[in-house]
């Protein structure tokens, strides 16, 4: 079974995660191909993004410049498939989550794993820009970003009560990104079974000293 690592991108204390993320997280739990964990960022308080050769020790092994880098490596390392649930900050992603991303470094925690997206926001859009900025950022680490993501716009109406969507769409958008996301784990783990290349900056770094 994939082992899914929700990562929750905002760190902002009103923030509007609060809402998505029980429901985001009772769909996965309930869905058959994952075993789910949450990563909060607001656990993860991670340094502004300084690593180089000279800090993470070992390249084999790396420390890295603080402990909780380290194991925010390991942990993204040691799962196979993620969602990210960001809002959009001025057309983008939160700084937060944006460091977060940049701190999976030398470990290529991300790399040939598919990663699915759930952007929310209190206007019309759903985050949209967010998810298409974190597309590209996915892509830079090597990682599978999916076609499909699940949007959700006025996210202050957006569930009722009970926590449940007021639109029934929402729930067919997270159960496709779902299915998808278990289906590109499977067949994504099977291929890094059956051996990866070298990533590619080293493969260039070592034919331009040849």
């Amino acid at each position: 079974m994939s082992k899914l690592l929700v990562i929750v991108g905002s760190t902002r204390p009103t923030r509007a995660s609060d809402r998505v993320v029980p429901w985001v997280m009772a769909r996965a739990a309930a869905h058959a191909g994952f075993e789910v964990e949450l990563a909060d960022l607001r656990d993860w308080p991670l340094p502004l993004f300084a690593e180089h050769f000279g800090t993470v020790g070992d390249i084999n092994d790396p420390t890295y410049s603080e402990p909780i880098v380290r194991a925010w490596n390991k942990k993204v390392k040691e799962s196979d498939a993620f969602l990210i649930v960001t809002p959009e900050y001025n057309h983008s992603v939160t700084g937060a989550l944006k460091n977060a991303l940049d701190s999976v470094w030398l470990s290529f925690g991300f790399r040939n794993k598919p990663v699915g997206a759930i952007g929310y926001s209190t206007g019309i859009g759903g985050g949209i820009r967010a998810i298409e900025h974190l597309s590209q950022m996915l892509v830079e680490s090597e990682a599978v970003p999916l076609r499909h993501a699940a949007v959700v716009p006025f996210v202050d109406r957006a569930f009722d009560e009970a926590g449940e969507p007021a639109d029934p769409m929402t729930d067919v958008s997270l159960q496709v990104l779902l299915d998808d996301l278990a289906w590109w784990s499977t067949t994504l783990d099977k291929a890094r079974a059956e051996g990866e290349l070298t990533p590619g900056v080293f493969r260039i770094r070592a034919a331009a000293q040849a």
